[in-house]
């Protein structure tokens, strides 16, 4: 090889030794050990439902696997089969936590994050 190439191909090794190599090793440190909470809403229970049903419209979707329109379908089918509140729980809510579980895989005895 002739000279010039050789020094162009070290100074490329250089390079990615120096300058790429250490940020790809940040990015993927700062992916897998630096923690950021997902759950931030001050709300729980139906507060939290009424905020998905008010706020973004793609929330809902994320939190609970289907489009508001969708959901309030799926109340109202429950309302038809003779389903409603409960004395602390109202039926959104309830079809909510369902919804969660099976979208996030939790169980019941979920403890912590």
């Amino acid at each position: 090889m002739p000279p010039l190439l050789n020094q162009h191909i070290i100074n490329i090794v250089i390079l990615l030794v120096n300058v790429i190599f250490p940020t790809i090793e940040q990015i993927f440190y700062a992916m897998h050990h630096i923690r950021q909470p997902y759950h931030t809403s001050i709300l729980s229970g139906e507060g939290w439902v009424q905020e998905l049903l008010h706020g973004h419209p793609e929330h809902i979707c994320t939190e609970l696997g289907m489009h508001k329109p969708a959901f309030r379908q799926m109340v109202f089918e429950l309302c038809h089969m003779g389903h409603s509140d409960t004395k602390y729980v109202s039926l959104e809510e309830q079809l909510a936590i369902f919804l969660y579980m099976c979208v996030t895989g939790l169980m019941i005895q979920h403890v912590g994050e």
